[in-house]
């Protein structure tokens, strides 16, 4: 469980620390809403264009496949039922959208959460943007040291040097602070985020 008094973050190769809103990041664990909430992140994902065909559309004749009697062999009606070779699918996936509502101010709470998870545990750091003039891997890799595992980078627009250093490494993942979600966050075992993502994700959250 969060607390309080989880207000520093480590900055990744400085002896350094960053201030943290105790607002956002001293939230309660709620494990059901963060639940919901990776659910319908991970929901949102899905593309559900997944199609078959029926057995009144697929391109058969719909005419009996014989005359009832007479032939020797059982009886058969249009062979465009399932359980033969070409015909339909029985009860097979149609588009459809897996989208599942969350409320607005559960999502915040949730992603409040989900943030206060990694700041309670010590696995957040801040990433300094301005120690990447131009990309460098081998700088990235430097300054996050023993900081492995499921690796999450949350970087802001303008932060494309930082995020290009970090992104051909193992086990990390770059994600604009536009588009990452409680999901991604409560999913990752190490959490770094740049000045302008943690002020974009600070101001989501509240």
């Amino acid at each position: 469980m969060a607390t309080a008094t989880a207000t520093k973050a480590p900055v990744l190769g400085k002896q350094s620390k960053a201030d943290l809103p105790a607002d956002v990041f001293g939230e309660e664990f709620h494990e059901s809403l963060v639940h919901e909430t990776a659910r319908a992140d991970m929901a949102a994902q899905r593309r559900g264009t997944a199609s078959t065909l029926g057995r009144g559309e697929v391109a058969m004749t719909t005419a009996k496949a014989w005359r009832q009697k007479g032939t020797g062999r059982a009886r058969a009606g249009a062979l465009s039922v399932p359980h033969r070779r070409g015909g339909g699918v029985a009860f097979g996936p149609k588009p459809r959208a897996y989208t599942v509502k969350v409320n607005r101010k559960a999502r915040k709470k949730a992603l409040r959460a989900a943030l206060s998870v990694h700041a309670d545990r010590g696995s957040l750091a801040v990433c300094d943007p301005s120690s990447y003039e131009t990309p460098s891997t081998k700088a990235a890799a430097a300054a996050l040291g023993d900081f492995t595992g499921r690796v999450l980078l949350v970087v802001g627009a303008d932060d494309a040097n930082c995020a290009k250093s970090f992104r051909n490494m193992k086990g990390v993942s770059v994600h604009s602070a536009d588009n990452v979600g409680v999901a991604d966050v409560i999913g990752a075992s190490r959490l770094i985020v740049t000045p302008t993502a943690l002020e974009h994700l600070t101001g989501v959250a509240s």
